[in-house]
């Protein structure tokens, strides 16, 4: 290392002091033992020279900057540099693939960001040609209540649902599993314990232990009593159910079929077992947040179907598929709400089944169809060739303002609120509500009506809807379902329209996103076409929430397209 001292000898603050830097050897940066021993670097020498200051007192230090950069250029690294160890390879490695991995995802995140961009693009456009189609097509057949109901169909565009789905879809299938585990459980416990118990063959075993001669214990309880106890019960009878009996069972989900909306959103799960042609239905109830119990809904037991064509047999396997209905009467079930005990028959919609074990156990019973179900399907096919001939057309975006004025005709109507009607005042609904249906098509309807129902010259006006003018699958229904018992926390059945105007969000509507509309006018819209549905004011039934959707199904094709029209704006 070479400085130089310049300055007045006589002053030390005069001085100015230059160092040159030797340059630095890469080659000793090496692992060795001797990296740490300077003495053997020869000593620079050292040279002072006076020199009057050019900046009187200043100390200064002054680094050659040309010298030192002419050394850097003559330095040459070594060739003979030892090789990296093993450790530094993997670390290199791990680096290049980090690096790999983390640019795929970059290019990832570029195209996911480009493509939910056009998809975007692409609602807007839609939005905005529907818009233009709207307003140069002729509506004089639609009046403002329609415009503003077929703005709820636009959600069906909006492409946030395609990325929250499936997700969304994966956890309601986790937490519906786990749901009818409980049930499953708490099915087995109840039946496998009350099964010795109530068995009469237990008291005819009791009585014989009681003739054998034992000697009696004066200072203790009587014999029969001490020997009742359940742990102590080893007898084993011939009508005893055991675990394979309850295993031969088919599993499926049901709904009340009711206008009442804490009797409709009831969670039910039944059993039809093969083994005695029995069936039980129990009631999945929750209570708050983490609180949740099932209760008997329907005992075990055998039942025959109370209306239609085959009124009096009872039931059997082949009556159970996703849609059919099961009939009860309600004076055979004490236990039952008393909302639904008012009314002498009520249904049971079975909405969801155990496929898998249904096939299997119709493979293994090889049951074979009756004359009457054959009878049921050409009822069936009449129906279906009333609504989609005569009426879809009328329906035609229309089918909000229509069905939901026919609910609030029939309530209006039915003054004893049993839900049945007579034949003259089907006849002048529809008159009211200009839908033309003949005479030979009413009364084919009305025949087939009066056979499946239970009052004389009497039809239930819910029934008589789901008859002339369909109804949608039980996969959109549970939807709408899911966002009532959001709506209703308290379960009463009822949601007031500040609760409703509280938690309907139009922020993702396209026409929002597109800025075509604002999201208050979305929501008053919405607001407005379901007042006009309610028969009060500031509050909405389940019934005229389901007719609302109802309407609102049938200019949708695809189911996924509805569901969307509830998630988005309800967040379910």
């Amino acid at each position: 290392m070479d400085f130089q001292i310049t300055g007045n000898p006589e002053s030390l603050s005069n001085y100015i002091i230059s160092f040159r830097v030797p340059p630095l050897d890469l080659g000793s940066l090496i692992d060795s033992d001797e990296e740490d021993d300077f003495s053997q670097t020869p000593p620079s020498t050292l040279n002072v020279h006076l020199k009057p200051p050019q900046l009187p007192s200043a100390v200064g230090w002054v680094v050659p900057y040309t010298q030192h950069h002419l050394n850097e250029e003559q330095d040459i690294i070594p060739e003979d540099l030892p090789a990296p160890t093993g450790k530094y390879k993997l670390k290199y490695q791990q680096y290049a693939t980090e690096m790999k991995e983390g640019y795929k995802q970059y290019i990832q995140r570029i195209a996911d960001k480009a493509k939910i961009t056009s998809m975007q693009d692409t609602s807007r456009n839609k939005v905005n040609e529907k818009h233009d189609q709207e307003e140069e097509a002729s509506v004089d057949d639609l009046v403002t209540l329609d415009r503003k109901a077929l703005l709820q169909q636009g959600y069906a565009d909006s492409p946030y649902h395609i990325r929250n789905s499936v997700r969304k879809s994966d956890a309601e299938t986790v937490a519906a599993e786990k749901k009818k585990q409980t049930v499953v459980e708490q099915m087995m416990l109840d039946h496998l314990s009350r099964a010795v118990i109530s068995d009469p063959e237990q008291g005819l075993n009791t009585e014989e232990q009681e003739s054998s001669p034992v000697p009696p214990d004066p200072e203790g309880a009587p014999l029969r009593v001490r020997r009742r106890t359940l742990h102590e019960t080893k007898i084993r009878t011939t009508s005893t159910l055991t675990v394979n009996d309850l295993a031969q069972k088919v599993e499926f989900d049901g709904r009340v079929l009711s206008r009442n909306g804490r009797d409709a959103c009831r969670e039910l799960i039944g059993f039809f077992f093969t083994h005695n042609q029995s069936l039980a239905v129990y009631e999945y109830r929750k209570f708050g947040k983490n609180r949740t119990n099932v209760l008997p809904f329907i005992t075990k037991d055998t039942y025959s179907h109370q209306c239609g064509r085959r009124k009096g047999k009872p039931y059997r396997l082949g009556d159970f598929y996703t849609g059919a209905t099961l009939t009860f009467l309600s004076c055979d079930h004490p236990s039952l709400p008393k909302s639904i005990k008012e009314n002498t028959l009520f249904r049971l919609r079975i909405t969801n089944i155990d496929q898998i074990a249904l096939n299997s156990l119709k493979t293994a019973f090889d049951e074979h169809e009756e004359d009457t179900l054959s009878q049921e399907a050409q009822d069936w096919l009449v129906l279906q060739a009333i609504q989609a001939d005569k009426l879809k057309e009328q329906l035609c975006k229309r089918g909000v303002r229509i069905l939901t004025g026919l609910g609030k005709y029939f309530h209006h109507l039915d003054k004893a609120g049993s839900g049945l009607l007579e034949k003259a005042d089907f006849q002048q609904a529809l008159k009211v509500f200009n839908l033309q249906v003949s005479e030979q098509d009413f009364e084919s309807s009305w025949l087939i009506l009066q056979g499946n129902g239970h009052g004389k010259n009497k039809v239930d006006y819910g029934e008589f809807k789901r008859a002339i003018f369909g109804e949608m699958n039980e996969y959109r229904k549970s939807f709408v379902r899911k966002a009532f018992m959001k709506l209703d926390f308290n379960k009463t059945g009822i949601v007031s329209v500040i609760d409703i105007r509280k938690c309907y969000c139009a922020k993702k509507h396209p026409s929002v996103i597109s800025g075509h509309s604002a999201e208050e006018e979305i929501k008053s819209s919405f607001l407005e076409t379901l007042r006009d549905a309610c028969s009060k004011s500031d509050e909405v039934s389940y019934g005229e929430f389901e007719d609302y959707y109802e309407g609102l199904s049938i200019e949708i094709a695809d189911d996924e397209d509805f569901v969307s029209i509830l998630r988005t704006p309800w967040g379910i």
